[in-house]
């Protein structure tokens, strides 16, 4: 039977997680591609960057978006969340705090779930390239919808 979690557990995934999938529209198509994110719970929004392109085009038109982020074990037994939220660019100074934090924050999760020490954003994350300017943009978080199935 699928039920729906508690918002402490959707946070707690969310947390200690840093792969997931964003969706966007894009001329009333939608999109959903796998994205790195770092759960910010001190702001309560996802940070996320990118080199410009066709999301960072898409998303600046029609901020809407969702993000999911599942932890599945089988079929029958998995949990996920479901972030709907709104896309906002991050720039100048502010976008060097929130691409620290992105940094540091999902080092730690790796370092504590995947026992294994990163020391560069590139072993974690989309290569930016060096004539490229990252985009950092966040998610600001409208509702969490959290859903669980557990048949054991």
């Amino acid at each position: 039977m699928i039920q729906n979690l508690k918002e402490n557990r959707s946070v707690n995934i969310l947390h200690n997680n840093y792969l997931g999938n964003l969706s966007y529209i894009s001329n009333n198509e939608p999109y959903v591609i796998p994205i790195t994110y770092f759960f910010d719970k001190k702001r309560n929004i996802i940070i996320c960057y990118s080199s410009i392109g066709h999301k960072i085009k898409a998303m600046r038109k029609n901020p809407s978006v969702s993000l999911i982020v599942a932890n599945v074990h089988s079929i029958e037994n998995w949990e996920s969340v479901l972030v709907l939220g709104t896309y906002e660019e991050i720039e100048g100074s502010s976008a060097k705090v929130y691409l620290h934090d992105f940094s540091l924050g999902i080092k730690d999760i790796i370092e504590k779930k995947e026992a294994r020490d990163v020391d560069y954003i590139s072993e974690f994350s989309s290569k930016i390239y060096a004539d490229d300017i990252p985009i950092v943009f966040s998610i600001k978080i409208d509702k969490l919808i959290g859903k669980k199935r557990r048949t054991t």
